[in-house]
């Protein structure tokens, strides 16, 4: 009888559709063994806190090639949460890869970017006074998500590359339940669906005019999502049942760290996985993904507002400490409707360790959504915190058959 549970048990668990959900035993006692009493009250509360949680170990070879291996804690692309900012991620690498297709016109992700308006609510943006010229770009428009996760940018982004292009190209790298059907300002499913022309100038020379676009490919919205008791409408009037999310953006943990190692080690990525972009674009990449507000000069950034650790969940925003100099996070974070979600690499530079982590949360102790009520610094920040330390211990002394050599990311901040 023995055997035969542990035959199904095993069944259950490598049979896709019969079990999601991925959890690693090592990982779930390692972190329990290191773990303060409020991360176990956390930990113990799956269901609560909704948490999934990614670590990825990297070992290099005697070449300096990395290899990879996930540890899993109740992951599951079946488990719903919404991804806000992280669609930024996608978007950001997708408009790169975009614009590489417009070289032929001359035109970069330095190019001046004129957004135009041709359907209802659509804006126009003809200036952008963050920039050093003070006209908007690709370029821009990217460093501006990474560094402080700009809205706008995003929209601009997400217009740009158009809604179909973004969702077809996403399916065929194998995402296929990830989907960008919005901006994040209040639009219906048709308007999202249309974007806006666009040209692209050098100095008063004109490039390249991009028409408006309309999705006409449908998406699955058979599976209902509700969240929460009840929620505010646009209103503001209290509704008494979940808030519905079938047609919002949904974007799989798993995905976003599969994204992330890809737009970090392109060399090391299946090509089908791998975004069509220049050597110059992964510089870049890096560089903004990692700068902090206090380096950047254009945009120029209120500290105060905008501190370093303002994007950085793992380890460092609980506290709003200051980063030490020699460790860096490669990421990109998410906080809305209570769910808070982070997916970095992290290098220390002095203790030769790297690693990245992902993960994402759910605060929202009264089921309340759009009430501006979620216990982000009370719970979602101190998670990050204590994850993060306890996987970096555990780096810092796990044994390596080689030592990494990291200069590839030693990068120069302004």
């Amino acid at each position: 009888m023995k055997n035969l549970i542990a035959a199904l048990l095993f069944v259950s668990c490598t049979l896709p559709g019969l079990a999601q959900e991925k959890t690693d035993p090592w990982l779930d006692s390692m972190i329990r063994s290191q773990a303060s009493p409020f991360l176990l009250n956390v930990l113990n509360q799956p269901d609560t806190f909704q948490y999934q949680f990614i670590y990825t170990q990297i070992d290099r070879d005697k070449n300096n090639k990395p290899h990879f291996r996930n540890y899993y804690l109740h992951v599951d692309k079946n488990r719903y949460f919404n991804p806000a900012s992280m669609v930024k991620l996608p978007t950001a690498l997708l408009a790169l890869e975009k614009i590489n297709t417009l070289s032929k016109y001359g035109v970069t992700k330095y190019s001046t970017m004129l957004t135009d308006s041709a359907y209802d609510r659509q804006t126009r943006v003809v200036w952008d006074s963050t920039a050093e010229d003070g006209m908007p770009s690709v370029a821009q428009y990217v460093r501006k998500i990474f560094l402080i996760s700009d809205n706008d940018a995003y929209n601009r982004l997400y217009e740009f590359t158009g809604q179909q292009t973004l969702n077809e190209r996403l399916w065929k790298m194998g995402y296929k339940q990830a989907r960008i059907t919005r901006r994040f300002v209040t639009m219906t499913e048709d308007q999202n669906r249309h974007t806006n022309p666009i040209r692209f100038k050098r100095n008063n020379e004109l490039l390249y005019i991009q028409p408006p676009a309309y999705n006409k490919k449908n998406f699955d919205f058979s599976k209902k999502i509700l969240v929460g008791n009840a929620h505010y409408n646009r209103e503001d009037s209290l509704i008494n049942a979940p808030m519905d999310f079938t047609t919002h953006n949904n974007f799989p943990l798993e995905y976003l760290q599969q994204i992330m190692q890809s737009a970090l080690f392109p060399e090391a990525t299946p090509a089908s996985k791998r975004f069509k972009l220049t050597e110059d674009d992964y510089s870049f990449l890096h560089q903004y993904m990692s700068e902090k507000p206090s380096e950047s000069a254009y945009p120029f950034y209120d500290t105060t507002e905008y501190f370093d650790s303002y994007t950085k969940f793992f380890f460092f925003k609980a506290d709003r400490g200051k980063i030490p100099p020699y460790i860096r996070s490669f990421n990109k974070t998410g906080w809305s409707y209570g769910f808070l979600t982070d997916v970095c690499y992290i290098v220390d530079f002095k203790n030769k360790v790297e690693f990245m982590l992902s993960g994402t949360i759910y605060t929202n102790k009264d089921g309340i959504l759009n009430d501006d009520r979620y216990e982000y610094e009370q719970t979602g920040y101190p998670w990050f915190r204590d994850m993060g330390t306890i996987i970096y211990n555990y780096e810092l002394q796990r044994h390596r058959n080689f030592v990494p050599d990291l200069k590839a990311f030693q990068l120069q901040y302004k």
